[in-house]
């Protein structure tokens, strides 16, 4: 099939294809005529590039998992590997968001007379204790190297 159609069926630009193959994720195809001719597999190689781009991984997390990858090899351990990963940089990513949506509930109820009184009230809340926390702990474990 030629790019276009490609595109059309993998719901990418073509330029986005092209962006593939000149980072390596997907192979040059051969040409008929000075045009690209792709097989199948591309497709259902780009459709794993896209699923993964949609999840968040990193074109480098991608072509690491793509790398030496054959249509018909067992791709089990790869995916266990990356998906350990993955699930740790999720669970920090859902912490972090958790504190997020609790000090934006916070601030809709903020009825403070100025930034300064708003300030001060969320350095005494839960999340900016914590933060202010850790930035304290940080801070007393750089004067301990220091001496």
């Amino acid at each position: 099939m030629k790019i276009g159609e490609l595109a059309s069926r993998a719901s990418l630009n073509s330029s986005a294809i092209r962006y593939y193959e000149k980072s390596g994720l997907l192979t040059a195809p051969y040409r008929i005529g000075g045009q690209r001719v792709y097989s199948n597999d591309a497709l259902h190689r780009l459709l794993l590039i896209r699923f993964a781009s949609e999840m968040d991984f990193s074109l480098t997390e991608i072509k690491l998992f793509l790398s030496g990858l054959q249509d018909r090899a067992p791709v089990g351990q790869r995916w266990k590997k990356l998906a350990c990963e993955k699930i740790k940089e999720v669970d920090e990513t859902i912490q972090r968001s958790r504190r997020l949506k609790s000090l934006l509930q916070d601030l809709l109820q903020c009825h403070c007379a100025s930034l300064q009184v708003c300030v001060e009230r969320l350095s005494l809340s839960r999340n900016m204790r914590g933060i202010r926390h850790r930035a304290a702990e940080l801070a007393r474990i750089g004067n301990l190297q220091r001496h």
